[in-house]
């Protein structure tokens, strides 16, 4: 499923998604922007880069024991977001993109951690890319977290196909 495909099935849903992406620095946002109509289904996007931004826009100061690039501060990301912008899904990322290992920890370049949070439905993930720059490990983690909402959407789309059967 495409990006455009993941709009379609929201559209037709009738349901918003938001966006919260540290490390993909608004790509992820900004490719679902990039679908026309996207007014209809897309709530928005957040860029919490620093700690202090994170703390002043989704008032989160602890992501959990894994630190900021685990897949516990993903999904609270996703919470704080999905709630604040008061979309039906939130979709988090949140990794190293590079070219060096992370600043704070020994995580390496090209990892991370990705969430999905709806109504009753929560997903994460961890990826590794390999990395061939920063700009392209920040499009693959873009281009990750949309497969994962896509993965979800469509998860979401069969187990309703079956309960209606």
């Amino acid at each position: 499923m495409t990006a455009t495909q993941v709009g379609r099935a929201l559209l037709r849903r009738g349901e918003t998604v938001a966006v919260v992406e540290t490390s993909a620095g608004g790509l992820i946002v900004a490719t679902l922007l990039g679908i026309p109509g996207a007014s209809a289904w897309v709530r928005g996007g957040i860029v919490p880069y620093s700690p202090a931004a994170r703390r002043a826009l989704l008032g989160l100061d602890e992501l959990g024991p894994g630190g900021a690039v685990s897949e516990e501060a993903a999904l609270r990301l996703a919470e704080a977001t999905r709630q604040i912008l008061d979309a039906d899904w939130a979709i988090a990322e949140s990794g190293i993109a590079g070219p060096q290992t992370g600043r704070r920890s020994a995580k390496p370049a090209g990892l991370t951690c990705l969430a999905v949070v709806g109504p009753t439905f929560r997903r994460s993930a961890t990826v590794q890319l390999s990395t061939r720059g920063r700009r392209a490990t920040m499009r693959g983690f873009a281009r990750e977290a949309i497969r994962l909402l896509a993965e979800v959407l469509e998860d979401r789309e069969t187990l309703a196909t079956k309960q209606g059967s």
